[in-house]
């Protein structure tokens, strides 16, 4: 007999809701505003955020053709340096460095304005309660390893935020 230990979540699929919230335009300014209402959200161990966002489109049919790095790099290589500059930005969970990182690079990240509401209401949570908060990115591909000015890719990252909390007396 073959007994699987994997889930289909199946079991699962009563005991949650999913909320979708589509955040178009918005700057650090109201993000901060907007944190006031998911930060309580943020800090309920009950609740899960799933952030969903590509990284870099380049090429010439996404009208985005910027690299990072010295000139002789390949260009997939400069489009991970402009993508990691970015990943690092994002795990200082610094809302207005995210911002300046965009503003700088004007990088094409589909997710840039949920993942500024996310380090908004993280800025707001360390600033209303103790706990350790941590940003890690656990992975980064390219659809393709740009070696031409007439190649394009799609960067994707995934990573993780976790929220150690303590309770009053410090103590985890």
């Amino acid at each position: 007999a073959v007994v699987s230990t994997q889930s289909t979540g199946e079991e699962y699929k009563d005991n949650f809701k999913v909320v979708s919230v589509i955040v178009g335009e918005v700057n650090l300014e109201q993000g901060r505003q907007y944190a006031k209402v998911f930060e309580p959200l943020l800090a309920d161990p009950g609740t899960v955020f799933v952030v969903s966002s590509d990284f870099c489109h380049w090429g010439s049919r996404f009208r985005y053709c910027r690299t990072e790095g010295p000139p002789d790099l390949p260009i997939w290589r400069g489009i991970e340096t402009l993508d990691k500059l970015g990943m690092d930005t994002i795990e200082t969970l610094d809302p207005a460095a995210f911002q300046e990182y965009l503003a700088a690079t004007r990088n094409t990240i589909c997710g840039r304005r949920p993942i500024l509401l996310l380090l908004c209401a993280v800025e707001r949570y360390r600033r209303e309660r103790s706990g350790e908060v941590k940003f890690q990115f656990l992975d980064y591909s390219q659809s393709s390893r740009c070696t031409r000015k007439s190649d394009s890719s799609v960067s994707y990252a995934s990573g993780v935020l976790s929220i150690q909390e303590h309770n009053r007396n410090g103590t985890e």
